[in-house]
């Protein structure tokens, strides 16, 4: 028996037409862009062939940090829905992410192993046309950027409930390496385990001491009398979790993927809010993208109104200071660095005044970078 068309299904197949017929328009421009992308490529071969060697980063290069945020910034700004401006920015992410691997396929390390949120971070940031490298601290990913065996590494910085990852404000005190880009991630943490893993057998629950600092009051009140046993990361946690039923690990959706676990519990976290800020760490100095943050250290001599006089000239610019904090100095017994970041550039005359006068008046003044403001 042969159904007979009616108006509902003539329309559906209208519509299935049209939506093949746009895919085959978008394939075309995909390539199209791919095409120059290519163009692009070889137009910076030729240039860096003529110019020799950039070590600071001057000469042209095949990654530029400020253009991609400006990219993303104009997809946001126009679109018009009914897709959501940041689910269309992580589509264009992807686009750029392989276009840019045409160009030049780049090694991107940061703190493993696999499955943590700094690899999140950095498929956020690079999208997933990468070559991502696992390392076991914070300081060999400062080793493998300098060395130039990754392009690239994504540190954790801070979290919104925990602070600042004191390691990477230390690596950055003895490292040349300059902050290219920032990257916010919400933490979502779940109870993972073992696909045949029995809540009643379990013995341990791993993580990072961060981790379990985020999800502390979670766990006091449903497993107070389990052990917690801090892991060098959240990915460790689970690859402990998926060889072990009788070990739970706290962690995320891309441990949770990596490993083959499952949720026993999800979005323990304490605090709804709770998000880790990332710093992306290359060679190179970074253009002006329109919207933009500068990190600095600073060390004062240890005399009444030092921090006055550190902060009066951010007042008098009319400068947004969003963070300040301080570390111990190692060359001289109970002084300190103080670690700031503000909004500019480094080129903006406003900040260029500001970075002149605290230079003047400090024992040491380091900039760590000027670099776009997350965007996604």
């Amino acid at each position: 028996m042969v159904s007979e068309s009616t108006p509902a299904s003539a329309d559906l197949e209208r519509i299935r037409g049209e939506i093949d017929r746009i895919d085959r328009q978008l394939q075309e421009l995909l390539n199209r862009r791919a095409e120059c992308a290519q163009q692009v490529a070889e137009v910076k071969k030729a240039e860096l062939s003529g110019a020799g060697p950039q070590p600071d980063g001057s000469g042209a290069a095949f990654y530029r940090p400020e253009r991609e945020a400006q990219v993303l910034r104009r997809v946001m700004q126009r679109n018009s829905g009914p897709l959501p401006a940041a689910e269309v920015a992580h589509i264009f992410r992807e686009i750029m992410s392989a276009c840019l691997a045409l160009e030049k396929p780049m090694t991107i390390a940061f703190l493993g192993p696999e499955g943590t949120f700094t690899q999140a971070a950095a498929i956020k940031h690079f999208g997933h046309a990468v070559q991502s490298r696992p390392l076991a601290t914070i300081g060999a990913v400062f080793d493998a950027v300098e060395s130039g065996e990754a392009d690239y590494g994504v540190v954790p910085v801070e979290n919104s409930t925990e602070g600042m990852v004191t390691h990477t404000l230390d690596s950055f005190i003895k490292s040349s390496l300059k902050i290219c880009g920032e990257v916010e991630l919400p933490i979502r943490l779940h109870l993972l385990g073992a696909p045949d893993c029995r809540v009643e057998k379990l013995r341990r629950i791993c993580a990072h001491q961060q981790a379990l600092a985020q999800s502390r009051n979670w766990l006091e009140k449903n497993w107070p009398d389990i052990e917690q046993q801090p892991t060098s990361s959240n990915g460790e946690a689970a690859r402990l979790a998926a060889a072990d039923v009788s070990v739970a690990a706290v962690a995320g959706d891309m441990a949770c993927d990596t490993y083959g676990l499952v949720r026993l519990a999800s979005n323990i976290q304490d605090y709804a809010a709770n998000t880790t800020r990332f710093l992306v760490v290359g060679r190179e100095q970074v253009r002006p993208s329109g919207s933009d943050k500068t990190s600095i250290i600073v060390s004062t001599r240890n005399k009444p109104g030092a921090l006055f006089r550190l902060l009066e000239p951010f007042q008098r610019e009319q400068l947004m200071l969003t963070r300040i904090d301080t570390r111990p100095s190692r060359s001289e017994t109970w002084t300190y660095l103080f670690f700031m970041e503000f909004e500019g550039h480094q080129e903006d005359p406003k900040v260029a005044a500001v970075l002149r006068e605290l230079e003047e008046q400090t024992v040491m003044m380091k900039i760590l970078g000027s670099y776009p403001q997350a965007v996604i």
